[in-house]
């Protein structure tokens, strides 16, 4: 059901595989850094000092999971720059009787 900037997740294992990738603390950061602004790889490795490999492997498991925007620049030195931002802006849960309900909400951009 989804409901303007909102999306209910209905099915189980959407919902199992979507809280699997939540419950990476990496994750968590990655998606906290780019919640509102892209970045690339290497400013979340220092903002949040994480190894910038286990960044990118994050990555990969965020855009995979499709939580994340990937977009690209070229810089002045003429290189490629991938820039990623969090499609998410609010993730709700609630289990009750047994069941899990996970609502998200979208960012705009």
């Amino acid at each position: 059901m989804q409901i303007l900037n909102q999306l209910k997740i209905e099915e189980l294992e959407s919902k199992e595989s979507f809280l699997e990738v939540l419950s990476d603390k990496y994750c968590r950061l990655i998606l906290e850094a780019i919640m509102t602004s892209p970045k690339s790889a290497i400013e979340v490795s220092r903002e949040k000092s994480i190894p910038l490999s286990t960044v990118y492997r994050r990555i990969q498991l965020l855009h995979d999971s499709k939580m994340i925007r990937t977009s690209g620049v070229i810089t002045e030195e003429g290189k490629r720059l991938f820039l990623y931002k969090s499609k998410i802006k609010e993730i709700n849960t609630s289990f009750h009787d047994g069941k899990i309900d996970v609502n998200i909400v979208f960012n705009k951009n």
